[in-house]
């Protein structure tokens, strides 16, 4: 599975962004999806993800009520919604696929994640 994310930008405290991830399989609908981050002299970090369905999500506490992961299994996409951004904020993000076909909170580190891809760069201005 290759992956190809995009969205990000350059973009004010308290603005918002949407990044999307492009996979190119016909059975994304099999995987669990994740995104993550990383910033500037940081390891990478969790930041939110998404069942195989759609129904299930998990958070960082850093993008609850601020950040919004979602699919579509028809488009092979993975979204993430940024709202309300912070300096803090500021990183590349990557999409994942999961190398489990548990969803559980336990399975959320980037070790349980592959495919990677380029991620793209979001940078909040104070």
């Amino acid at each position: 599975v290759q992956l190809q994310a995009s969205g990000g930008g350059l973009v004010q405290a308290g603005g918002s962004l949407r990044l999307s991830c492009a996979a190119s399989t016909r059975s994304f609908y099999n995987y669990n999806m994740g995104w993550f981050r990383q910033g500037p002299g940081k390891e990478r970090e969790f930041v939110a993800a998404i069942s195989r369905t759609g129904e299930s999500t998990y958070y960082a506490d850093s993008a609850k009520g601020r950040f919004t992961i979602s699919r579509d299994n028809h488009k092979n996409t993975l979204d993430l919604q940024l709202s309300n951004l912070k300096p803090e904020d500021t990183a590349i993000y990557y999409c994942a696929v999961s190398r489990v076909p548990q969803f559980r909170s336990d399975y959320l580190q980037p070790t349980w994640f592959s495919n990677w891809g380029q991620g793209t760069l979001v940078t909040v201005s104070s």
